[in-house]
């Protein structure tokens, strides 16, 4: 089910071909013509997925995917301080599309005696699939690896596209979107070992500390010219909890996890409903309304009360906070009711109570074991956290042996491993 989803989202019109990235959503059930905006979250989530899909299949579809939609966030969204924008527009010289669709005589304009290939490739057609002209796709769902003569056209055709006039840009920065796109490139930087991917990602980390954390270290929602405006809400600070702990196991660095912990404590401090738990979408220093109402239905995005439980949890295990665990707890048992009723509405919730119910894998590496670490991180491991580079303040890093690895369930280990094949076995066990 998952594998034939995400073949034809990535074999669709949806799918950018020539650029990377997708589009919001499809306006049929073949996800062939999309409403052509592109946002952030959007290759957030999906990239994520696309990744998950590769570690678990090796298959070179999937990589080519997270490639790609990497590839256009980081050349097109890409503030060049570090923050990434919000979207680009669906529209373009006043016409939906215009900048993505293509007629067969500019196709063979642009490549010639290959363009005959080319438009086989992606479906091209006199008659078209779009108003009279083509969103490229590919015919044979799931056959997106291109072949070397196929890529070479991609290119051309890619660069000749840049010519035109380009959709709108939303430039604005949101502290949440940002967030769960650094939480996706941190995991793919460590999963793939690409060091572009894992510099881009603390780019984007120092640049939310920087522009979108005020002196008073209240967190911002928006930047935009060089100014950060409205108070943040439950959502951009759980992203950010999420996003800093993921940055923190990609890069081995002791002041992630530090900002990540800082960041849970003013979420709790601001959001958290003391009476009937979970947390609200204002804070208690924002404007009081009539009713103060809390984010919970996971839909185009997450909910702040289904990623801050998720993040709660991570972060509680590498640090030893039962305060997070607690409050996470509290957010699954306020939820379980409505969850259990319509699963569906809280996707983002199940994997937090998955990792709730099944138990955390603690994993520490200590000292300077790089392949121990690369060991760890080219396997999906959504149940599992991993400490390792900088000691901090946690039951992981207390009484270890420098030089080995620690598979622990509740901070009780097993025997340490020093060569990667055993940490391997362990892993496949725990």
């Amino acid at each position: 089910m998952v594998t034939t989803t995400l073949d034809a989202m990535a074999s669709g019109g949806i799918y950018d071909h020539l650029g990377g990235g997708f589009a919001r959503y499809s306006t049929d059930a073949f996800w062939m013509v999309p409403h052509f905006e592109k946002m952030l979250y959007n290759q957030a989530l999906l990239g994520r997925a696309y990744l998950h899909a590769w570690q678990l299949t090796g298959e070179q579809r999937y990589r080519q995917v997270l490639d790609e939609t990497i590839a256009y966030v980081l050349r097109d969204l890409h503030h060049p301080d570090g923050g990434l924008y919000s979207a680009e527009d669906a529209d373009s010289e006043g016409e939906e599309g215009r900048f993505y669709v293509w007629r067969p005589e500019q196709i063979e304009e642009v490549l010639g005696s290959e363009a005959l290939a080319a438009m086989e490739w992606w479906g091209v057609t006199k008659a078209g699939n779009f108003e009279g002209a083509n969103i490229l796709h590919r015919p044979v769902r799931g056959d997106v690896v291109r072949p070397p003569g196929i890529d070479r056209s991609r290119q051309r055709l890619f660069e000749a596209r840049e010519s035109r006039v380009r959709p709108g840009l939303d430039d604005k920065v949101l502290t949440e979107w940002n967030g769960l796109f650094l939480a996706t490139l941190a995991e793919a930087a460590a999963a793939t070992g690409d060091r572009r991917w894992l510099a881009a990602a603390t780019e984007t980390g120092e640049f939310l500390l920087r522009e979108l954390r005020g002196d008073d270290g209240r967190w911002l929602r928006s930047w935009q010219g060089g100014r950060a405006h409205h108070l943040a809400y439950a959502s951009d600070y759980a992203a950010i909890v999420d996003a800093f702990t993921r940055l923190g196991e990609a890069t081995g660095e002791a002041r992630w996890v530090a900002e990540a912990r800082t960041a849970a404590d003013a979420m709790l401090a601001l959001f958290w409903d003391p009476v009937q738990g979970g947390l609200f979408t204002t804070g208690n220093d924002a404007e009081e309304l009539i009713t103060r109402p809390k984010d919970i239905l996971d839909g185009a995005l997450p909910s702040a009360n289904s990623v801050a439980a998720l993040a709660l949890l991570r972060l509680g295990a590498l640090t030893g906070g039962p305060e997070y665990v607690e409050r996470a707890d509290a957010i699954l048992a306020l939820l379980a009711e409505p969850a259990a009723r319509q699963p569906g509405a809280f996707t983002e919730l199940l994997a937090a109570a998955d990792l709730a119910t099944a138990g955390i894998t603690e994993i520490a590496v200590v000292g300077d074991r790089r392949d121990l670490v690369r060991a760890v991180h080219e396997r999906y491991l959504p149940n599992a956290v991993l400490a390792w580079g900088e000691p901090y303040a946690s039951p992981l890093f207390d009484g270890r042996t420098d030089g080995m690895a620690y598979v622990c369930r509740d901070y009780a280990c097993r025997e340490p491993a020093a060569e990667v094949e055993r940490l391997v076995e362990q892993l496949r066990a725990a």
